[in-house]
């Protein structure tokens, strides 16, 4: 108790001491608060300008297979693209060409890095639940905050068409590749089919046999959509591949084969595959119940696709984001090969148990049938991957309107600089004075007391 009462202090007694030395305590107060008010006027005015821009993702503007095919190809379907376009704004692809540009002449000891100019001069945030980014810039005068905001987002935009489209250069480069067989085994297989059509004088078969062929071409169907998949999906496999650096593959990486939710999904979607084949043969491809089917089983491809990116991100966590994104791709790609083709097994049985009952015609029946399905099937194949590359070469053009500025980089008012905020540090300064007066009181009060 004794130690309590020697340690408090009598405020009535604090407070007269305060008005015996009210000029030493007024003039703490008021040099504080006037150091405050001059540095707030000494210090370099700044100004902020504000670019306001949105994201979309391109595959939202196709549908059905080639938004899977994209989604594999992009990774767009995994996650939302602005937190990376956020980073990417900072790096030093887009900062450099700004920062030379603000210190030429300057001395280059003094010029800063991507790093630390982006976390002195911008701000750049994402709202809450909505595809905007707002892109803040600070300079020393309205221009220079409003040319840095302006050429953040031109800077960003020009590296991210230039990339996505060398990205889809390079993927249609490698369909060009397997565009050029597939013709060639097209034409190699009408020939046959021809030749033997005029050899053996067939060209309409009975009534019988058409129904068999009818059964036959609609598993023909899927196994040529399955095999136009299977060479999409490899040729985005090589993209990412190159990239990486021959990089190893990424289910044998992270083991997603052995993914108990990877292999259940591939599970229904050989199921589904099988499903659609068999509406083939009674529905036209604009029938609704085979749209649903379709439907369905791109759904199941993305979900395919998002939870093969899920194993990678929980595998590679330390990878930045870049290379994520390619071993993503890569992952996607083969996780997209390995359920075409376990599907088209799937559809051949079907096919297979058909094709026991044609083996009751005649051989040149049989043969008939089985160069008519090469032919076809390979026709297919063609047809499907140069459409899938006209996609390709669409997509390339589209990508420039992936950011969409929506605000223009404000000029601020040269006479409401963002900073300093004279105001603020008047108060501040002024409390740090009452604070210091405080403690000069309390010290003066003490001494009394001795």
């Amino acid at each position: 108790m004794d130690l309590e009462k020697e340690e408090s202090i009598d405020l009535g007694k604090l407070w007269q001491v305060t008005k015996e030395h009210k000029k030493i305590v007024g003039g703490i107060i008021v040099g504080c608060t006037a150091i405050a008010t001059i540095t707030a006027f000494v210090l370099p005015k700044q100004y902020e300008s504000t670019t306001l821009v949105q994201t979309r993702s391109a595959s939202k503007e196709m549908g059905g297979q080639a938004a899977a095919m994209l989604a594999a190809a992009t990774g767009s379907s995994t996650a939302s693209p602005t937190n990376n376009y956020m980073e990417l704004m900072k790096s030093r692809t887009v900062l450099d060409p700004i920062i030379d540009e603000l210190y030429e002449g300057k001395d280059p000891e003094k010029k800063p890095d991507a790093a630390g100019f982006a976390k002195s001069n911008l701000d750049i945030k994402n709202t809450k639940g909505t595809n905007l980014i707002t892109v803040t810039a600070k300079g020393k005068t309205p221009e220079e905050a409003q040319q840095i905001s302006r050429e953040v987002v031109d800077n960003f935009l020009t590296m991210q068409t230039n990339n996505s489209q060398q990205t889809q250069s390079l993927l249609v480069q490698f369909l060009n590749g397997r565009i050029e067989e597939a013709k060639q085994d097209s034409d190699d297989a009408a020939q046959k089919f021809a030749d033997f059509s005029r050899e053996h004088k067939l060209y309409s078969p009975d009534d019988q046999l058409k129904q068999a062929i009818t059964q036959v071409s609609a598993y023909d169907k899927s196994i040529a959509d399955l095999q136009s998949q299977q060479k999409a999906a490899q040729a985005q496999y090589d993209v990412a591949t190159n990239k990486l650096g021959q990089q190893k593959s990424g289910s044998k990486a992270y083991n997603i084969n052995d993914n108990g939710t990877v292999q259940s999904i591939r599970g229904q979607i050989v199921a589904k595959e099988v499903e659609l084949a068999g509406l083939r043969q009674k529905y036209t491809d604009n029938h609704p119940t085979v749209i649903s089917a379709q439907q369905q089983l791109a759904e199941l491809q993305s979900d395919l696709s998002r939870e093969v990116s899920a194993v990678v991100d929980s595998s590679a966590a330390s990878l930045n984001s870049a290379q994520m994104e390619l071993l993503k791709n890569q992952a996607v790609a083969e996780a997209s090969i390995g359920a075409a083709k376990a599907s088209e097994d799937a559809v051949r049985a079907k096919k297979d148990e058909i094709e026991q009952d044609i083996s009751k015609y005649p051989d040149e029946m049989v043969t008939y049938i089985q160069l008519k399905s090469d032919a076809e099937i390979k026709k297919t194949i063609y047809t499907n991957l140069v459409q899938q590359c006209e996609q390709n070469k669409i997509q390339e053009a589209m990508e420039s309107m992936d950011i969409q500025v929506i605000d223009e980089a404000n000029l601020p008012d040269e006479k409401k600089p963002s900073a300093p905020k004279k105001k603020l540090i008047a108060a501040i300064g002024f409390i740090i004075g009452v604070l210091l007066s405080l403690g000069y009181s309390v010290v003066v009060a003490k001494k009394q007391d001795y």
